[in-house]
């Protein structure tokens, strides 16, 4: 049967906490890593905060790439005469 070890840590002054050793690796936290509470009824859990997806992803590469202001002017440029060409 395996012995549960109770952990501990103390707040700060500045209201921070520092998780000790023994749970970082468990959970696979390093620094700058984000951890998130969930507050159920019985236990509160702490865990890796999941990242949310990038609204913006899906969107990569859809335009082509420029290289300087001058270029993202010359294709808007395009862009707006073509708009005036169309005839409906």
């Amino acid at each position: 049967m395996r012995v549960k070890m109770p952990f501990s840590s103390s707040i700060s002054s500045k209201r921070q906490i520092t998780i000790p050793l023994e749970i970082r690796q468990r959970l696979g936290l390093k620094e700058g890593d984000r951890v998130e509470f969930i507050v159920e009824q019985g236990p509160t859990i702490i865990r890796p905060a999941r990242r949310m997806e990038n609204p913006f992803q899906k969107y990569a590469g859809v335009l082509p790439a420029f290289s300087t202001n001058k270029e993202v002017n010359a294709w808007l440029r395009d862009l707006r005469d073509e708009g005036h060409e169309t005839e409906y």
